[in-house]
């Protein structure tokens, strides 16, 4: 199965979110089938086949979360992440400021899930291939 290193590995190679198609590219051939990331700390968990799972340390200190959501502004952020305007920890800190706690990628089907605190969904999208 994979390691936290390899995908810290994949990840490394990403400098904003214009690289994220490539990153899951190179992930799922590792043989990750889904993640989920909580935007507090970036600590990840990895599934892999035959209820495989691993998980990553956090990556910085607490983030607060928005109690509310503001739909419009998280979309906003989105958009200039992934045309790379910004690196990973801004993004995580504009997830934090506009309500999202979580998000969950599912490989399979190539969607990528943002979650609010309460578990809700605020924006399904489809990675790029």
């Amino acid at each position: 199965m994979f390691t936290i290193a390899q995908i810290e590995a994949a990840h490394d190679k990403i400098k904003s979110g214009a690289g994220f198609p490539s990153y899951i590219k190179e992930i799922k051939q590792l043989g990750v089938v889904a993640f989920e990331t909580l935007v507090k700390d970036s600590c990840t968990n990895y599934f892999g086949a035959d209820d495989f799972i691993t998980s990553s340390l956090p990556k910085y200190t607490d983030l607060a979360i928005a109690d509310n959501v503001d739909n419009e502004k998280f979309a906003a952020y989105l958009k200039i992440h992934q045309e790379g305007e910004t690196d990973y920890y801004t993004f995580c800190t504009h997830c934090a400021e506009t309500g999202v706690e979580k998000w969950i990628v599912l490989l399979d089907k190539m969607t990528c899930t943002y979650f609010d605190k309460e578990g809700k969904k605020v924006l399904e999208e489809k990675i790029p291939q």
